[in-house]
């Protein structure tokens, strides 16, 4: 699928029945345009969970409002890391989730989770990588490196998690032009709408659409 108009590309990502669970450990908006585009209909899907790392996130908040199961899985809940990707299989079993969409989510998911997910796992950056990828680059940290360097464009990026920090093939991207008189702030923004928009765009057509 190609929608060059728009400066968004995506790769033939296959037709699948979707029950989609959400890693995410802040406020959730891109949680929540999923929830919303599936509610529409435009995702042929549905959310089945969302976990999120900190038991104060605004996105369980969001999961409760919309009714989908939400567990608070951690190094709080489960000291142990073997235990705690049990306990993540387990609630994504239960769920009989299919897919995973990691979603602001700020922690490394280990070995069993991605190996039992493979291919299944998809990951949002703010960013057009493989430029400002890797451990350490997350947020708002990636818009002040973007600035710093002077670059003209960014954007945003969904691929497929492997065991390396965004490392995984690229799925989709969409480009956001870097305007005069840009601060973080203001670029920030423009990424994150148009990377809600982006992982949108990969679940309809994950999903058929």
């Amino acid at each position: 699928m190609a929608l060059a108009s728009r400066g968004l590309w995506l790769c033939d990502a296959g037709v699948v029945a979707i029950r989609l669970a959400i890693f995410a450990s802040g406020a959730g908006t891109t949680a929540q345009a999923v929830i919303d585009a599936c509610a529409a209909r435009r995702i042929d899907g549905e959310v089945v969970l969302i976990v999120a790392n900190n038991a104060g996130a605004a996105v369980l908040e969001r999961a409760a409002a919309a009714a989908i199961p939400w567990r608070h899985l951690s190094a709080t809940t489960d000291p142990d890391p073997r235990a705690l990707e049990q306990a993540m299989l387990d609630a994504l079993r239960d769920a009989r989730a299919t897919h995973v969409l990691l979603a602001g989510y700020m922690k490394k998911l280990g070995p069993r989770v991605t190996a039992a997910y493979a291919g299944r796992i998809y990951n949002t950056h703010p960013a057009l990588l493989p430029d400002y990828g890797g451990r350490g680059m997350y947020g708002d940290r990636v818009h002040a490196a973007v600035l710093a360097d002077g670059r003209t464009r960014s954007g945003a990026t969904v691929h497929l998690v492997t065991d390396e920090y965004d490392a995984g093939p690229i799925v989709a991207a969409v480009e956001v032009p870097v305007l005069a008189g840009d601060d973080v702030a203001s670029l920030g923004e423009r990424v994150r709408a148009a990377e809600r928009e982006l992982v949108v765009e990969v679940l309809v057509a994950l999903g058929g659409g």
